[in-house]
């Protein structure tokens, strides 16, 4: 499907379901979509209640269930899966007074699930809340045709090499720039703290960034980011990939790069501080790397071969403006001797909270 023919698409789904959309309904009564991440530790599941009220936090909506059976949770036997809200958001569809919010699951017996990775990140946030450590997200994917071939390349072949795509623009260069603005704008509606977005050098790649955030808040909202992303891509008939590697071969892959500092990294002469968090990573390199993708570095292997701005999956190194390095030091840190350090190892399919757990557990709390 050209870009054309996806418009046309959307256009048409879009005029039919806006008259429904505009039906008023009573000011008393939302609808509250529940989100959830399922048993892969990569998706996300969602489904809809209606309440007699507006919910001005997350406290105040009703703990919730579902059949975990279906989301690989749970055994069928005992299915139930309960959903707590945690992070409450504006509803960029339903528009309105309707909300999103962000669930924790936990079993039947009220400990959380195996993917459940919130709930001890948020613990390890509590430890070192006085470091007010802030955390920026690199979120890379890949937009896919629903037959799974790359959106916008050729059906029998490939398109030019890799060189003009990167922040390109141009309808020979950039794929899907229609599916990005409405995201960037649905995060925005939403309350997603998302800070940018770019074409990224694999032709149908982008990257949208959030934060900076601080604690827990990177997590959530680079996790209810990703459902948003899912969702507006739905509306045009493109699916969204987090595959690490999407494309074999001479090819970028995509991650999940990971912006870090601390109150004193950011404080004059931070610099040190940096330099101190990077040997405390270097001493840690396989323990992250086995949290840094949902398959134990499996899928990582794929990504981190040393090229295409990814760093060696065999070694830790760092350097100034260095993409192939493992932590990779901006210029303009360097330059002022404060700021932040970038962990390029993440994968794009890794689970923010994991990632931000260890990253503290490692720097600060030395666990």
């Amino acid at each position: 499907m050209d870009q054309i023919e996806m418009v046309s698409v959307f256009e048409a789904h879009h005029g039919a379901l806006d008259r429904y959309l505009r039906l008023q309904t009573s000011s008393e009564r939302i609808q509250v979509l529940y989100v959830w991440i399922d048993g892969t530790g990569e998706n996300v599941r969602a489904k809809t209640r209606t309440l007699d009220f507006i919910p001005n936090s997350p406290s105040q909506l009703p703990i919730w269930n579902f059949d975990g059976s279906s989301t690989g949770q749970a055994e069928g036997s005992n299915s139930d899966v309960y959903l707590y809200p945690v992070t409450l958001y504006r509803d960029p569809f339903r528009l309105g007074n309707n909300k999103i919010v962000l669930c924790e699951t936990y079993k039947y017996n009220k400990l959380p699930t195996d993917t459940n990775h919130r709930h001890h990140c948020l613990k390890a946030m509590k430890k070192v809340e006085n470091f007010k450590p802030w955390f920026g997200m690199e979120q890379e994917y890949t937009l896919m045709d629903t037959d799974g071939h790359p959106y916008g390349w050729p059906k029998n072949g490939y398109p030019a090499p890799q060189g003009p795509y990167y922040c390109s623009v141009g309808a020979s260069k950039s794929h899907g720039r229609d599916i990005v603005e409405s995201h960037y704008r649905a995060c925005l509606y939403a309350g997603v703290n998302i800070s940018g977005v770019n074409a990224e050098s694999l032709p149908s790649q982008w990257e949208f960034q959030i934060g900076p955030c601080e604690g827990i808040s990177a997590g959530d909202d680079l996790w209810m980011g990703r459902y948003l992303l899912h969702r507006v891509a739905e509306d045009f008939e493109v699916a969204v990939s987090l595959d690490p590697k999407p494309v074999p071969g001479n090819w970028s892959g995509a991650g999940l790069h990971c912006n870090f500092s601390t109150k004193a990294m950011r404080a004059e002469g931070g610099f040190k501080e940096i330099e101190k968090a990077i040997e405390k990573l270097s001493l840690k390199h396989d323990l992250h790397l086995s949290l840094y993708d949902p398959n134990g570095g499996e899928d990582n292997r794929r990504r981190l071969v040393g090229r295409n701005e990814a760093p060696s999956i065999k070694g830790f190194t760092s350097g100034i403006a260095n993409r192939n390095a493992t932590i990779r030091i901006p210029r303009s840190v360097a330059d002022s001797e404060k700021g932040y350090l970038e962990d390029r190892r993440p994968s794009s399919n890794a689970d923010p909270y994991q990632v931000s757990e260890i990253l503290v557990n490692t720097v600060l709390i030395n666990e």
